[in-house]
Formats: C-alpha cells, structure tokens, sequence
C-alpha cells in the first residue's frame, strides 16, 4: 500500500463554503455515501430539474460496488486480492479498470523516480502502518528483506492487460491510487445520466466537470496542513480536473524524541525525513492526481519541484519552516500549477 494520508473531509468542508453561497440551489443535485473505506460526496446540477436523484445513488452506489471488486485489497474475493493469494509465474489477464490502475502506476512509478510503488505493502506492514497495531522501528535487515519483494520492475513483469509476478511473494496495494480512479469512474456515470456541471470527491480525491451554480469553475480549498488550524493556505478554480492533496501530520509516531512518519521511501525502505507537510496535485483525472500527490509528497519539495518541471506536473507544496514555530509553513508551486492557477 502506497502511504499516503488524504486532506479529505477537511478539505471538502472547505471547498462547500463556497457551495453555500451559491445563489440557485433549485436543481442542484447532492449525494453523500461510504465507498472505498471512506466517504464520497458528489454535487451535481441537473438543469432541466428532471432526473431521480436516488436512481442516480443507486447508479453510484453500483460502480463503486464494481471499483471495489476489481481494486479492493481488503475483500479477499477481488480481483487485486486474488492476484495477490496467487502464486508467482502465472499470467493474470486483467480487466479494463485493473489493467488502467496499473498501467497509470507503473507510469507515475517510473516518472516519479520510483516514489510511486503499489508494491511496497511489506515495507508499510513492517513499520506498523498497515493493520492496527503498535508502530516499530524495523532493524535493517528487516527492512533489506522486505525491500527484495517491492519495486515494480523487480517484482512484476506488466504487458498490456498482462500482468505476472516475478517473485512469489509480490502484492500490490492500491490505496494511493484507487480512491482517484473511483473518482474519474463517478463522473463516467454522472455524464451517463447527461449531467455535465459536476463535482466528485471520494475520501480527499476529486474530479471536477464544467461550472460551479455561480457559473463560475469549482472553488476547491486547500488548508495548510495543521490539525489544530483550518486556515486555506488557497482557493483554486477547477474544471475538467482532477485534485489530490497528500500530507504527513497525522500518521506517524515517535520514539526517543524522533519522528517517524507514515511515508515510506520505496528507493530506501525508510521514512521520508524532509520538512514538506503535504503535496497537491492538478491533473487531467483525479487517478493520476491521486499517485503524483503520493509520490510528490514522497520527493518533498526540493526532488519534487525538479522532477515536476521534468514532468510537466502542476503541484503546490507546503513546507514546514524549521526553527520556527509549528504553525509557520511556506508555500512552493511548480510553473504548471501556476500556469493553471493563475
């Protein structure tokens, strides 16, 4: 599982206050539900004013169902689940949605420099953020072991919508990138239905499409990544994109004075020690937002802004200001995110 935690309900609260402002809510369409492990929420505008709302849920409410049996690791009757109790060697031909999850992974995986890894699920278990229990600090042949059964090109031979394992114990955990793709297929049925002005937010990973009721693209908050302040380090205009915001403030754990976060380096097998708080990406679907806010917060924001501009990616870090108070942060932006945001 690719470590990342999400600014989601935040984060959406604060892209609502503009909604509430809104001056015609007369057709406005507004579905909240539990996906994926978490919550989405979706509002769209129906301007004719005649579609069925809960035909509409029960629409979602099905997809998201058929995401689950494709992507989920934590139904054992999956199709990722079963890939993953298999044995190496075999061939798995997989379907059209898995086959775009791990396509887009492998992408971003070689992009990002390797940050991006839907096969380090040992390495997040060993340092005990996977299933509940007590955090550790892992001695390094522990971490060594576990490193010889992650990286994408070390344990998974990928081809099309082929996919084997090169070693036996490979697994692949899609967090960090699945709620984005449940995201994009929200919106697949939301257009079904001839709805065009929308917005789709499954656990902090949000797709956007045409205009806000104010006629105006969709105001989406971003808050400086503190969990006792729910200031908006900015207010972005989305339309036709994906958003995702990936931070470390709230899942880690210290021993003797150290802190050791949640985000695990696949290049390394160690937490990541820079002093980036959280990562937002813009992208043309929020499944690639969803892997880059991962693998940028990964970077941090010096590695990440380079490869951005090689990469052409829009991101906008926040970084903690050491020798200054908690609260105290700076804000960084690559050209593209400027460009869009501008």
């Amino acid at each position: 599982m690719t470590a990342s935690l999400k600014l989601h309900r935040r984060t959406f609260l604060a892209m609502t206050l503009a909604l509430a402002a809104c001056k015609n809510r007369t057709h406005l369409i507004e579905i909240t539900g539990f996906s994926m492990g978490t919550t989405y929420n979706v509002v769209a505008i129906d301007h004719d004013g005649t579609l069925d709302k809960p035909e509409i849920k029960e629409a979602i409410d099905a997809a998201l169902a058929d995401v689950t049996r494709k992507l989920s690791n934590w139904d054992n009757g999956s199709e990722i689940a079963r890939f993953n109790a298999a044995s190496g060697g075999a061939t798995h031909t997989m379907s059209p949605e898995l086959s775009r999850v791990m396509n887009a992974s492998a992408h971003v995986h070689e992009a990002s420099e390797g940050r991006f890894d839907t096969t380090i699920g040992g390495l997040i278990e060993l340092w005990g953020f996977g299933a509940p229990g007590a955090a550790t600090v892992p001695n390094s042949d522990a971490v060594a072991e576990a490193m010889e059964i992650a990286g994408h090109q070390n344990v998974l031979n990928l081809n099309g919508d082929h996919m084997a394992k090169r070693h036996a114990q490979a697994q692949i955990y899609l967090a960090g990138i699945g709620k984005g793709y449940g995201a994009d297929y929200i919106g697949q049925v939301l257009e079904a239905f001839g709805l065009k002005d929308y917005m789709v937010e499954i656990g902090g990973d949000l797709y956007t499409a045409g205009l806000n009721p104010d006629g105006l693209a969709w105001q989406i908050g971003i808050e400086v990544p503190n969990p006792g302040d729910r200031t908006l380090a900015g207010v972005v205009g989305l339309s036709g994109m994906g958003l995702a915001t990936s931070g470390d403030y709230r899942n880690y754990f210290e021993v003797d004075g150290q802190r050791f976060s949640h985000l695990i380096d696949p290049t390394t097998g160690y937490p990541v020690t820079h002093e980036t708080a959280s990562a937002t990406v813009l992208a043309d679907n929020a499944m690639l937002a969803d892997a880059w806010s991962t693998a940028m917060l990964i970077l941090g924001r010096e590695k990440g802004l380079e490869v951005a501009a090689a990469q052409d990616i829009a991101v906008q870090f926040i970084e903690r200001r050491p020798g200054v108070e908690q609260q105290a942060f700076k804000t960084y932006v690559s050209p593209r995110f400027e460009a869009l945001t501008a």
